[in-house]
């Protein structure tokens, strides 16, 4: 954790991977993801009220349904702020963006509290890996051209960098290092932060912060070489991000939420 007291602090909140379907009683490995969902947002109403931003990194819902992204929306309405949505290999990236589409939801990127944020579509259509086009990188290198003063957060969903899960390496960003080329001429990207993996991440690469963050349904088992589910709590991730351009961050979990994980499955 980094800790700073320059200036107020921009309050923000990542939620990840909730797989919401159309169907409500819709359950991944026998939990009810609208439930657990609903249980985390409890908890950050407790715990971060009044965030300044909401950071939704992908797999919104499982089955792609509009149904299951306007449950998204009406669940972050709560929190009466900005919100930002990208998508995970789950998703329907053109039903996402219908539901979105108008909204400050839609941004590619924000300039907040002295912070740049810049979103990242890493998915692929019919596939579970991720990769950046050629359009998304040139993307990237104009976003970090045109704000080369202000700390950065770079967002995706795929992670971009080994996470030491055997079943999960070739699930990832397969072009990490045109990304990592992109990045590594930017001094000011201080964080890249990432859903997809279900687990908390904690990592550092040259001064870049890599971080993932619990999903609000299921929790894949950490370091494990097959596929695998743990018993941990569904959660979210808290972000201070100070003017200074240092930050603070944490995991916050819905320990009282009550499921029936079916922890033998191979897959889902």
């Amino acid at each position: 954790m980094t800790r700073a007291k320059h200036g107020p602090a921009l309050r923000v909140l990542q939620l990840t991977d909730p797989h919401l379907m159309a169907d409500p009683s819709g359950a991944l490995l026998g939990v009810n993801t609208r439930d657990s969902l609903d249980a985390v947002i409890a908890l950050a109403h407790r715990e971060s009220p009044s965030p300044d931003l909401i950071l939704a990194t992908g797999d919104i819902a499982q089955d792609g349904s509009e149904a299951a992204y306007q449950a998204f929306a009406h669940r972050l309405e709560s929190f009466n702020c900005p919100t930002a949505w990208l998508p995970g290999n789950h998703d329907d990236v053109d039903v996402l963006n219908s539901v979105i589409q108008g909204t400050e939801s839609a941004l590619r990127q924000r300039v907040m509290g002295g912070w740049h944020f810049i979103q990242l579509d890493s998915s692929v259509r019919g596939k579970v890996h991720g990769e950046l086009t050629e359009n998304e990188l040139a993307f990237l290198t104009s976003a970090l051209t045109g704000e080369p003063d202000l700390p950065t957060v770079i967002l995706l969903h795929h992670h971009p960098v080994d996470i030491g899960c055997g079943w999960m390496a070739e699930i990832g960003l397969r072009n990490r290092q045109a990304f990592w080329q992109v990045v590594d001429r930017f001094a000011q990207v201080k964080i890249v932060l990432w859903g997809h993996i279900h687990q908390e991440y904690e990592g550092l690469r040259k001064d870049v912060r890599l971080l993932a963050t619990p999903s609000t349904c299921i929790q894949f088992e950490r370091g494990s070489r097959q596929f695998s589910v743990e018993a941990l709590a569904p959660g979210y991730r808290w972000f201070n991000f100070f003017p200074s351009g240092e930050f603070e961050t944490g995991i916050h979990r819905a320990e009282d939420f009550v499921y029936d994980l079916d922890a033998d499955s191979t897959g889902y």
